[in-house]
């Protein structure tokens, strides 16, 4: 069984490392599925004000299967995820209500699911041994620079170099503490499922 994905996300460093984070996923919830993902970069704030939303979720659907998905994963910054996330997904609906479609909101960006999984990323990309996660790390507002922070001397997080080794390493487990990453993995276990009874 095979699912085409195709994800809509913001930074260089996501084009990267969100398809190994759902390859990662999907060996856990749904063995034996195989995905082909692609993604479609876009800048947050364009996606979130103007019609290129509609744009990208065109472009991702044409690219996809009717029973694909198309995924859009942006960072929330400072809007609530559980207020945004709805909107753009009724907008993304409106305009393609024949494609599969999530919508997930980092909360407050990616690099928070690393933070709630800080304790398996020592010694991984310069971060120090012995590192901890925050109380509530989706309410860091700036998680790059707490990992920057917390690496060897003379070194700082970069999203384009770092964020692929960080999300082939992070505890998943110990990830979905968060929230936004904790719907992320329900959404995604739920169109596994979806496929596979389709296919069944």
């Amino acid at each position: 069984m095979t699912l085409d994905v195709v994800a809509i996300v913001e930074g260089r460093g996501e084009v990267e490392a969100v398809p190994v984070l759902l390859r990662r996923i999907v060996a856990v919830a749904s063995p034996g599925l195989h995905l082909r993902v692609e993604t479609i970069r876009r800048d947050r704030q364009a996606v979130v004000r103007s019609p290129d939303f509609e744009n990208a979720i065109e472009l991702a659907a044409q690219r996809i299967a009717p029973n694909g998905l198309v995924l859009v994963l942006l960072d929330a910054d400072r809007n609530c995820p559980a207020e945004l996330a709805p909107k753009l997904l009724r907008r993304a609906r409106r305009s393609r209500s024949d494609r599969n479609i999530c919508v997930v909101l980092a909360n407050c960006e990616y690099e928070a699911w690393f933070l709630a999984a800080a304790e398996s990323l020592a010694g991984t990309c310069g971060l120090a041994t012995g590192v901890s996660p925050p109380r509530n790390p989706e309410a860091v507002r700036d998680a790059k620079g707490w990992l920057s922070a917390r690496t060897a001397s003379n070194r700082r997080y970069r999203p384009p170099k770092d964020q692929v080794s960080l999300t082939a390493s992070f505890d998943m487990a110990a990830a979905r503490s968060a929230p936004s990453f904790d719907k992320l993995w329900r959404d995604l276990t739920a169109e596994f499922d979806r496929v596979r009874k389709a296919a069944d």
